[in-house]
Formats: structure tokens, sequence, C-alpha cells
């Protein structure tokens, strides 16, 4: 069997759990070498042990994107260690729901610096090394907040709507190069007990059902096949049709 990613190497940000896990383990059951990476530590253990058990080897390496110095380093070792990266998922992130009457900034800069900030670094670094050998693919996580939103949501959805510009930016600068870019936007991705969701849960998505970290890898391993290098600087929208569902209240 042809395995797509054999003798690739990928890295994960955010490997430690969830969708950033799921991904890790999708990537190497396709044959790629993968670099875990997240900053909590006993996650990014577990996300290793479950490949070891699975019979994969993985490298891990512990960084926090929020620290561009930390992010600069992974890359470092990363080239030390392997010598040459093929894809990045900048996975990482996470979401702060509050007033923006409370929002402080010191709140705002640390959603920011994570999500926005933390993916153009990564894919500055990790660009620089992929250019060395031919290209590669760079695929971002960013949200259907990107284009609709709750309340209390500002941080996030400016740090996820600021990712797709960033997305189709790149994929300008980074084409002569060999390297796509390229976005998911997840929706409602159920990470914990799938079994606990409601039928309402369920029924309120046009596809009738919560999505699963595997729907956002299936959306990431087409954007980073590379058969599919025709496609760049573009975002998909992985979220059972639901940020296409007219609601209003009956």
């Amino acid at each position: 069997m042809t395995l797509t990613y054999e003798d690739k190497h990928v890295l994960i940000t955010g490997a430690g759990a969830g969708i950033g896990r799921a991904l890790a383990l999708a990537y190497a059951e396709q044959g790629a070498l993968v670099i875990l990476s997240d900053r909590d530590e006993e996650g990014l253990e577990r996300s290793a042990l479950l490949l070891e058990e699975a019979g994969y080897h993985s490298v891990s390496i512990k960084a926090d994107i929020s620290n561009p110095k930390e992010i600069v380093q992974l890359i470092k070792d990363v080239e030390t260690l392997l010598m040459k990266l093929d894809i990045l998922v900048n996975n990482a992130g996470f979401g702060l729901w509050k007033s923006p009457y409370e929002l402080e900034i010191e709140e705002w800069d640390s959603v920011v610096n994570t999500n926005l900030r933390g993916t153009f670094i990564c894919s500055r670094e990790a660009a620089k090394l992929m250019r060395v050998s031919g290209g590669g693919a760079i695929v971002n996580l960013s949200s259907t907040r990107a284009m609709m939103s709750e309340p209390g949501s500002e941080a996030y959805a400016a740090s996820k709507g600021g990712i797709l510009s960033l997305t189709h930016a790149m994929a300008m600068s980074l084409g002569p190069d060999g390297i796509t870019v390229n976005a998911v936007c997840p929706g409602w991705i159920e990470t914990g007990d799938y079994s606990k969701l409601r039928e309402v849960d369920h029924k309120q998505h046009p596809a009738q059902r919560v999505g699963k970290p595997e729907d956002i890898v299936r959306a990431c391993m087409f954007l980073t096949d590379p058969r599919n290098n025709f496609v760049t600087g573009t975002h998909m929208t992985v979220d059972g049709g639901m940020s296409r569902k007219m609601i209003y209240a009956e």
C-alpha cells in the first residue's frame, strides 16, 4: 500500500490533545514522521505515548507559540534533529469568551499573540526551512468564528479572522518557494465524550451531526497532499453546514 506521506516530516502545534492529537496519529498512519509540539508537557507526553503504542516513532518538542523565541528555537530544533520540514499544521490556539466591556488588554494580547502572531511566526520560520528542500505545505486552523460570532468573542474572532487574511497573504509570498498556504475553519468539533451529545446538538446541523476531529484531519490531509498543490491561498469550512444556515428565533 502506498502511503501518501511516507518520508514526509510533519510538524503539528497544539499536538497534546484534541484535534492536534488526531492529526498526529493520522499523519503517522500515512507514513509521516510527526513532530509533536505543545506547551502542555503532560499532554505532549500522552500523545507521544499513543503514537508509540500504535507502532509509530515521533519527535516531541515543548514550545509555547505565544513566545516568539520559543518558536524560533522549535524550528531550529527541527532542523538540527531532522534536517528538513515538509508540512506545518498551525493547530495551537485558544479562546477567551468575555464581554468587551470587561476584557483586559493583557487578555486580548494573550489570545491574539498566541493564535495570530504565533501562526505567523511558526509559518515564517517553517518556510525558511521548507524552501531549502524545494517547498512544502502550511495549513492554519482558523474557525467559523472568523466569519460569524457570538457575544464576548472579540479577541478570538479577531485572531481567527486575522488568520484567514494571513493565509492568503503568505500564500502569495511563499508561492515562488513552492510552499502552499491554506486554512481550515472548523465549526463545532467535539473533542470530549461524543456519546454525551444530545439529539438536538446533532439535528441542528444540516449534516445531522456534530463534527469530530477526524473531519478536520481529512481536510488537512487534502490540503497538504502534494498532488493538491494547485490549491493555495484559500480556506475550507468544515462545520456541517451551520455557517450557511439561516436562523431566526421561533
